[in-house]
């Protein structure tokens, strides 16, 4: 997968994996890792969808609507990915926070629903319920800040309720954040990420 990878200053800080949104890149988020934990290191991650030319993580059928069998084969194709960067840039498998927006926060989700270990924790920025009626794995020990938008025309506030409340039930400990804008990612959230980020690590 197309990345961008930057060694950070503390090894045992975790490696933010940033996934970005809709048309996106692998660059787009480095400012944001940099805010949320200065001395991790980062990966940023390009989505090998291409919808009308802009970079996605998976397909969708319509708006709001994901291919469900994309998602899954897509979600497994990044763990691959993580197992290998691990390997080729000396990083500890076990300690890879996901910050995603947008659909990158629906593919860091999925890596929950789906992959139990596959991540250590996530900061999703205006996610949605990746699939429902699925049984998830364990999530005991990983925690979860989900920032929302009250007035989302994209992401409805439920949809991220909904979100917190299954990753709970999975055993996560999830923060949930509460902005009055819609679905751009507001600098006020980024800070409330970073000092949750200082709490946890």
């Amino acid at each position: 997968m197309i990345h961008y990878f930057e060694q950070g200053t503390n090894p045992a800080a975790p490696t933010l994996l940033l996934l970005h949104g809709t048309g996106g890149s692998e660059r787009d988020l480095v400012g944001v890792g940099k805010m949320i934990s200065p001395a991790s290191s980062l990966l940023g991650v390009r989505g090998n969808v291409s919808e009308n030319g802009m970079a996605r993580f998976f397909r969708r059928l319509a708006e709001g609507v994901f291919d469900e069998e994309d998602l899954i084969f897509r979600t497994q194709e990044l763990n691959g990915f993580l197992d290998e960067a691990a390997v080729q840039y000396g990083l500890d498998r076990g300690n890879i926070l996901a910050v995603g927006y947008s659909n990158g926060a629906n593919i860091a989700a999925s890596l929950l629903f789906h992959l139990q270990d596959s991540l250590k924790g996530a900061v999703l920025f205006h996610p949605m319920v990746p699939r429902r009626g699925i049984a998830l794995p364990s999530m005991e020990g990983v925690p979860v800040f989900i920032g929302a938008g009250r007035n989302d025309p994209l992401c409805a506030p439920s949809e991220s309720e909904e979100l917190a409340e299954l990753l709970q039930g999975a055993g996560a400990g999830v923060t949930l954040h509460w902005e009055n804008n819609g679905h751009q990612l507001s600098r006020s959230e980024v800070e409330q990420a970073a000092a949750w980020f200082g709490d946890q690590f």
